[in-house]
């Protein structure tokens, strides 16, 4: 069954009378993996371990194992590091943003639209990094928190 989109999605819902029947006609259209599940699926599919993950990400490997065991809830900066690690795509990323709550990347913000250009050029942080830099722009993975 194919999956119907965000706009499609927010038409059910406001011509819905009874929100009951939305969600029992919408449940394979819901978000409801957890984000430390969604991460070791994404490892899984991209055939690499975590320690892959702490390098290709710059962040600390305490931390990155904390976030993968569900322990720790983290910034969207250090998910979208995260997301360098793990060589995702854009829309894997947008995906991984929105299962952990946070915003999508959004291509009017100049700082988002360099990491998804980033992205789809499958550059690596360090490379990103220098782009982010170059524009006065914080960059990813380096910083405490």
């Amino acid at each position: 069954m194919k999956l119907k989109t965000t706009d499609e999605l927010n038409h059910e819902i406001k011509s819905a009378t009874d929100i009951e029947d939305y969600l029992a006609n919408n449940k394979e259209n819901m978000l409801t993996c957890s984000l430390s599940k969604h991460l070791k699926l994404l490892l899984s599919q991209k055939g690499i371990s975590r320690a892959d993950v702490v390098r290709g990400s710059l962040l600390d490997r305490a931390y990155v194992y904390q976030i993968f065991s569900g322990e720790k809830k983290t910034s969207r900066d250090k998910l979208i590091a995260i997301a360098f690690g793990l060589c995702l795509s854009d829309d894997e990323t947008q995906k991984m943003l929105k299962l952990s709550g946070n915003r999508e990347l959004y291509a009017r913000d100049e700082r988002d639209a360099l990491i998804l250009f980033s992205l789809q050029r499958k550059k690596t942080i360090l490379e990103t990094n220098e782009l982010l830099f170059s524009h006065s722009l914080t960059t990813l993975g380096t910083s405490e928190e």
